[in-house]
């Protein structure tokens, strides 16, 4: 049996800790033969191999007298850059317990658990159900919306160095004035009703007003600027920081994405760039 679950790009902007999309790096999880203890074969440097690794604990939350067996690890989503590494551990493991437990857990069913134990639910849900997510959180519940994303091109600047989501939420306010919260949440607003619309011209100019988080963290990404300004003189729709960074995701018309990483290449940034697309399947159980 193999699990197979997609990155994503949380945020895009406004859309803190409610919006995400679904990218084309994967994490796939092949469950091999039964064993007498848990054991997490992989290639990913310092995690876990045994009951410690986030799949197996997440596995086991979900219910906790599963069989151990051994299991084989594979991913191309980096750690700690802003791309939903974690959460796609996190849905692979809810549905290792709902396979190997036999647990028929419903599409809700497994939302909720993910984003019980993420947290938020603007990575766990795209992951799970592909495409564009807008989900909202009440501390027990998880409300979604799913939908296409309009058709562009996700140019990722990937930085060599990890940061990791408590840095990143480190940096925020504790507070918002009422009257710039109002301002915030309607450029938020306005960002995901033009996504939902296909205007990506209006929703990149949405994404790159966000008030909420990105003013903040952008000091801590110094690649973000002169990408962004490269951005703009390529036609570009959106800069933004990719769930709480390092990631910078351009969103562009696909066929000006080649000609944008020919000149991302010049400016000599240290971190890998890569040209993705939208992921539609989500999470994908083969047997």
């Amino acid at each position: 049996m193999k699990i197979t679950v997609p990155a994503t790009s949380a945020n895009i902007g406004p859309g803190f800790d409610s919006v995400g999309v679904a990218v084309s790096k994967y994490l796939t999880i092949t469950v091999l033969e039964p064993s007498s203890q848990w054991e997490v074969q992989h290639d990913l440097g310092d995690i876990p191999t045994d009951e410690r690794n986030l799949l197996i604990q997440t596995a086991l939350k979900v219910k906790s007298d599963l069989a151990p067996h051994k299991i084989d690890m594979v991913s191309d989503i980096p750690l700690a850059r802003g791309l939903g590494s974690s959460s796609s551990v996190i849905v692979a493991g809810i549905e290792l317990a709902n396979q190997l437990g036999e647990l028929k857990l419903s599409e809700q069913e497994k939302l909720d658990l993910a984003t019980q134990i993420e947290g938020h639910p603007d990575n766990v849900a795209p992951a799970l159900f592909g495409n564009l997510v807008v989900a909202s959180y009440d501390g027990k519940q998880t409300t979604s919306v799913v939908a296409p994303f309009p058709d562009c091109a996700f140019v990722a600047f990937i930085p060599s160095y990890e940061l990791k989501t408590s840095d990143s939420r480190g940096v925020l306010p504790t507070t918002f004035d009422y009257s710039e919260a109002v301002k915030a949440s309607s450029i938020a607003n306005l960002a995901v009703s033009a996504l939902l619309t296909g205007d990506l011209a209006k929703a990149g100019k949405a994404i790159e007003a966000d008030l909420f988080h990105e003013r903040f963290r952008q000091q801590l990404v110094a690649e973000f600027a002169p990408i962004k300004e490269l951005a703009h003189k390529n036609g570009a729709y959106a800069t933004y920081l990719s769930g709480a960074g390092p990631t910078v995701m351009t969103l562009i018309a696909k066929d000006k994405a080649a000609p944008f990483v020919d000149q991302l290449e010049k400016l000599g940034l240290d971190g890998s760039i890569e040209i993705l697309n939208l992921d539609i399947d989500g999470l994908v159980v083969t047997h």
